[in-house]
Formats: structure tokens, C-alpha cells, sequence
């Protein structure tokens, strides 16, 4: 029990035999302001309409059930938790979302992909991309920040991304075990569409899910979850091998080095655990895998010619950001940029970096960019807040010192909190790397990613400004909502 490391990955109770020495250090912090923890709904429409929303993103039902093709489900979801969220809020006197810094670079990437589009080389094109695809993103967006209220919602939305991607994980190797769905000399492509049919996309996904799995096994309670949660992550590591997805294997990589980095150097263990289960799922790679991601560093053995088309797609990617630096080709219409002299036309640029340079410029670049950083910060700015909600000293190690003032959040919780740090800036960086191989500007993964990588941090926020606001009595608690 005293030993909690700055990424534990402990069980979230206390043992009872522990010496009473480690009880003290670690007390269970009081809460001296009721309103600090503000109580949630009972039945929160806008958060069950994420949930709905999400589930219906990655099982697409429609695609099994032909008549459900014809009714917009995902959609009436989204709106409908929209819906109940802003009449909530108004209701409460507040403003109509929280406004975070995340959400106003959203707002500011929408604004680029409408500003440009005059200067598109297909308006429509970028219009439709926007409509179809980057409003709703923008739109889920701001509900995951405005309805992720608490430790327990968190858990419960990871394991809902979790299990959702271990079903397209168990899909993707059931069908390369049996022959079925496969492209390019055995590759399979996921068995859902939307952003899971790609095999590229279909290994991103699961490199980027894998360390949220990997924190579930380690923290859950209960035997059953742990096995669910581990279990999940053997069924993605399985997809990336059945992609045979060269950047997914990148990402792989950077990943588990990433996280062993964050976790194994205050945790032995879990190299041991990461060392048996590379022990594993080594003998059960197929050779047909390691011969294609031999071509990563001898093209010789690159049968496709897929790496020399990367190559020069990159430069052509930079071309075009070159010849429209400040409004780009237009959202989403590289593939139709046709200059004199391109190659590879009709393909996307397979970099998300030169995705968005070329086709939103250097405003849309910046933005872009601006979010991707407040991703991978995510995690500094929420271990700083974590002393002062547990009301210790800051750079105070968790577990070390009792509490020598209020506190807004349970030991427990902030144990999650902390381990569910190392495991996002993982997650950020598997993502980071497989799509620098990838045109996933977007698309929903990283904007997921980064509504769970900053809900912690305005968690936090709201409830330590909760306990510092006096008290009003004209005013409901809920006033005293600050900017995160």
C-alpha cells in the first residue's frame, strides 16, 4: 500500500493487512465542501446519448442490419445528447458548452476548412468533407468535454472504447484466421467500415486503444475485468498483426517503448508482465509479417512498390503545401490535386502532418499542430493539479503525506487519474506515429483521444475552483463553473 509509484498500477482498495504505518500515510481525504463534488444526474441524457453515440460508431449495426442503413441512428444520438446538454446548461445559467482551449482549437481547425474553401480546387469537395465528417467530430467533441464529469464516467467511457475496439479487433482476426477479407496478399481490412476498413487505419486504431487496455487489466478489481481487459489487448495486438500494417507496427513499437518508459522504470513489474506477453505473441506471428515489415528498411523486399509511392507522395504533398501556403488545396481534396507532373495521383498524402499543411496551409497547420501538443501535455498539467486536489503539498509523491487540507477527490481516484496519464501520453504517441503514416486529420480517433486525454484536467479544475469560490447563497453551486 506505501508503495505508490508516480504511475501506479495498484488495485483501487485498501488492504487490510497492510501495517498501520502505510494506513496513516495514506488516510482517505475528507471532502470539506459539499458543492466541490458536484452530485450528477441520475439519468444525464446528454452523457447516455455519448455513450449510445459511440457504440454506434464503432459496431455500426448498419452494416449487419440492412434497414438500420436507412435510419440515421449515430446522428439522432448525437443531436439529441446536444440537445439535452445545451438546454441543461442554459437552464443552470451557464454558458452553452465549456469553452477549454482544446475546444477553440477545434473551433478554430472548422474555421480554417470554411475559410479556404473559396480557395479550394474543388469548393464542394471541401464543403462536403467538412458536412460529412469534421462538424460532427467538432460536435461529439464538445459533449465528451462537457458531459466526462467524474472519475467514475471516465472509466466507464474507456471501457466502452475499450470493448468496442477489442469487438473490431476480434472481427479483424477472426476473418485473417479463416482467409476472409483479405487484401494485398494477406492483409486483412476491418470487417466494419468507416475508419476500421483500412488496414492502415484499422492497426492505428488499435496501437492507440492498446494502452487504455493495458491500464484496465492492471487497475480493475475484479478478476473477470482484469481477464476481459487483458484479453482486449491480446485481440488488438492480434489486429495489427493481421494488418500487417508497417506503420501500425511503428506505432506499435513507440507505444510499448513509451509506456515502458512512463511505467516500467517505477514499476519492475509490468516489464516482466511486457516481456511475457511479447513471449506470447511472438511465436504466434506468422513469418509473412516480419518479411513485410523487413521491408521498412530494405525496399528490395517491398513487393508492392507501396514505399517508393510514399516517398513520393510525401514530396508531392510538400509541393502542394509550397505552391498554396496560406489556404492550401482545399479539406480533404489532395487526392483530386492534379498538378502537372504528379505521379501518384488520386492518393492521399499517408502523412497527417502533410495532410493538413497542404490542404489547409499554415493556419490549418498551426491549429492542427496546437491541438496535438495539448494532447501530449495533457498529462503535466494534471499531475500538477493532483496534489492540490488531494489538498497536499504541490510536488508532494502521492501516498508519501497525509492530506493538510480539503480535498476534491478520493486516493483512489487520483491513483487512476495518474496511472491514466503515462497511459494516454502513450496512447497520443502510438497514434503520433502510425499517422505520420496515415491522412487522419479528420477522422474521430485523435479527437477521441484528446476529449479523454484533457478530462482529468477539467475534472480538476472545476472542482478545486468549486471548493476555492465563496459561498454564494443567491447562487447555485453550478455558477461557479471556471474556464478550463
Amino acid at each position: 500500500m506505501n508503495e505508490r509509484l508516480a504511475f501506479s498500477f495498484g488495485k483501487e482498495r485498501h488492504d487490510a493487512s497492510a501495517p498501520a504505518r502505510a494506513a496513516i500515510a495514506r488516510p482517505e481525504p475528507v471532502l470539506a465542501r459539499a458543492d466541490a463534488v458536484p452530485a450528477e444526474a441520475k439519468k444525464d441524457w446528454a452523457y447516455l446519448g455519448l455513450l449510445t453515440f459511440t457504440a454506434l460508431l464503432y459496431f455500426r449495426p448498419q452494416d449487419e442490419i440492412t434497414p438500420l442503413a436507412f435510419v440515421p441512428l449515430a446522428e439522432i444520438a448525437a443531436l439529441s445528447a446536444l440537445a439535452a446538454m445545451v438546454f441543461g446548461r442554459i437552464s443552470k445559467g451557464l454558458t452553452f458548452t465549456k469553452i477549454t482551449p482544446e475546444l477553440i482549437g477545434v473551433f478554430a481547425l472548422a474555421g480554417v476548412i470554411l475559410l479556404t474553401v473559396p480557395f479550394s480546387i474543388w469548393p464542394g469537395g471541401a464543403v462536403q468533407t467538412f458536412t460529412d465528417l469534421y462538424i460532427k467530430v467538432l460536435l461529439i467533441f464538445m459533449l465528451m468535454i462537457n458531459t466526462l464529469t467524474s472519475p467514475a464516467r471516465v472509466r466507464q467511457f474507456t471501457w466502452l472504447i475499450v470493448i468496442a475496439t477489442a469487438y473490431i479487433a476480434f472481427r479483424a482476426v477472426f476473418d485473417y484466421v479463416r482467409g476472409f477479407n483479405l487484401i494485398e496478399n494477406g492483409r486483412v481490412q476491418g470487417a466494419v467500415g468507416g475508419m476500421f476498413q483500412n488496414p492502415n487505419d484499422l492497426a492505428l486504431n488499435m496501437v492507440s486503444v492498446l494502452p487504455l487496455a493495458v491500464l484496465l487489466a492492471m487497475r480493475a478489481i475484479k478478476p473477470v475485468s482484469r481477464l476481459v481487459a487483458a484479453g482486449s489487448g491480446f485481440l488488438m495486438i492480434g489486429a495489427v498483426i493481421a494488418s500487417q500494417s508497417r506503420s501500425g507496427f511503428l506505432g506499435l513499437a513507440a507505444m510499448f517503448v513509451f509506456l515502458a518508459w512512463q511505467v516500467g522504470r517505477k514499476r519492475p513489474a509490468f516489464l516482466a508482465a511486457l516481456a511475457v506477453a511479447i513471449v506470447i505473441v511472438l511465436p504466434l506471428t506468422p513469418s509473412s509479417y516480419w518479411a513485410r515489415m523487413a521491408s521498412i528498411t530494405d525496399e528490395s523486399k517491398d513487393d508492392t512498390g507501396s514505399r517508393e509511392a510514399r516517398r513520393i507522395l510525401l514530396n508531392e504533398a510538400w509541393q502542394a503545401f509550397l505552391a498554396h501556403p496560406l489556404t492550401g488545396v482545399g479539406a480533404g481534396q489532395f487526392k483530386a490535386y492534379n498538378p502537372g507532373g504528379r505521379t501518384e495521383s488520386w492518393r492521399e498524402t499517408h502523412n497527417v502532418v502533410l495532410q493538413v499543411a497542404s490542404e489547409l496551409g499554415i493556419f490549418g497547420l498551426g491549429a492542427f499542430m496546437f491541438l496535438v501538443f495539448r494532447a501530449a501535455l495533457a498529462g503535466r498539467e494534471i499531475r500538477r493539479l493532483l496534489p492540490r486536489a488531494l489538498g497536499i503539498q504541490p510536488k508532494t509523491r502521492l501516498g508519501t503525506a497525509p492530506p493538510r487540507g480539503p480535498a476534491v477527490i478520493s486516493i483512489q481516484d487520483a491513483d487512476f487519474f495518474e496511472a491514466y496519464t503515462a497511459t494516454m501520453a502513450a496512447a497520443i504517441a502510438g497514434w503520433f506515429l502510425s499517422a505520420l503514416f496515415a491522412s487522419v486529420a479528420y477522422n474521430w480517433t485523435f479527437y477521441y483521444l484528446l476529449g479523454l486525454a484533457i478530462a482529468p484536467r477539467i475534472i480538476l479544475t472545476e472542482r478545486l475552483a468549486a471548493l476555492t469560490a465563496p459561498r454564494r447563497a443567491t447562487r447555485p453551486a453550478a455558477l461557479h463553473e471556471a474556464p478550463v
